[in-house]
Formats: structure tokens, C-alpha cells, sequence
């Protein structure tokens, strides 16, 4: 690839990353899946890393996400709620496996894995044994909107 074609290319993949970030952080659409977003980001920062003339403090590459909607209140969560990172093959899953084993410097991990269902990491906050709050990372929903999580628990009274 050359120069100029790698110039242009960055340029071609930032306005798409920042297009499809538009569509899912401010309009809730997503028009393509997450691997195919990922792939773009990631051909991205390749390119970046390879001609890093071109590096660009704007570019999506240098931040997470997009720009937080204003529909939703914010709250500060009580835990940080962190984000995993994307794993596409075995050898992601044994690096992480790696990670966190080192991470606990020896302590037993067991994992338990369920399928991704994208925007659905939340935080729930249970006053006397009733959902009074539901939060994503990004934002606060109204509590109505989580119907599928039990209103009242005496597992948190």
C-alpha cells in the first residue's frame, strides 16, 4: 500500500467508524454487526500504527464509543462497570485466560460464559429488597424499561 493510499483509506475508515458510531450511541441503530464495526476499527488501527503520520488525536481509534446520548440521566455507579475486550479466537480467550491469571497471582478463577447480547451490561440497585435503579455504563434507563428483571428480590433486602 502506499502513502497516499494509506491516507486515504484512514480517512475513508475514520468517517465510517464515526458514522456507525453516530447511528448506535445517538440514535440506537446499528446498522452492522459488532464484528464487522470491529474489523473496521481495527484495520484502522493498523493503519494508524503503520503510517503514523497520518495519527490523528480525533481519531476513533483514540476513544471509546461515541458521544453519551442526553436521554438518560447519569449517576456515578457505586463499582466501576468496566468493558471486556473483543475476543473473535481461541488464542484471544487464552491470552485473557493469561491476563487474569496473572492478575490474581495465583489464585483460583473459574469462568462462567453466556452469549453477548450487546448493550446489556447493567447495574442493578435493590433498596429493600425492590429495583429502584437501572444503569448502564453510559447512562441511567428508567427502572419501567427493565421489565425482565425481578422488581423485588429478598435476595437484597
Amino acid at each position: 500500500m502506499t502513502v497516499e493510499d494509506a491516507k486515504i483509506r484512514i480517512d475513508q475508515l475514520s468517517e465510517q467508524v464515526n458514522y456507525y458510531n453516530q447511528k448506535y450511541y445517538m440514535e440506537d441503530k446499528s446498522e452492522i454487526s459488532d464484528l464487522e464495526f470491529d474489523q473496521l476499527l481495527a484495520e484502522l488501527d493498523q493503519l494508524e500504527k503503520q503510517f503514523p503520520q497520518f495519527a490523528d488525536p480525533n481519531s476513533p481509534t483514540q476513544r471509546v464509543g461515541g458521544t453519551i446520548t442526553k436521554k438518560f440521566d447519569t449517576i456515578t455507579h457505586k463499582y466501576r462497570m468496566l468493558s471486556l475486550g473483543n475476543t473473535y479466537s481461541e488464542e484471544d480467550l487464552r491470552d485473557f485466560d493469561q491476563r487474569v491469571r496473572k492478575g490474581l497471582e495465583g489464585q483460583e478463577v473459574e469462568y462462567i460464559c453466556e452469549l453477548k447480547f450487546d448493550g446489556v451490561a447493567i447495574s442493578l440497585t435493590y433498596q429493600n429488597g425492590s429495583l429502584v435503579l437501572g444503569a448502564t455504563r453510559e447512562m441511567v434507563r428508567k427502572v419501567i424499561i427493565l421489565r425482565p428483571m425481578p422488581e423485588r428480590s429478598e435476595l437484597f433486602r
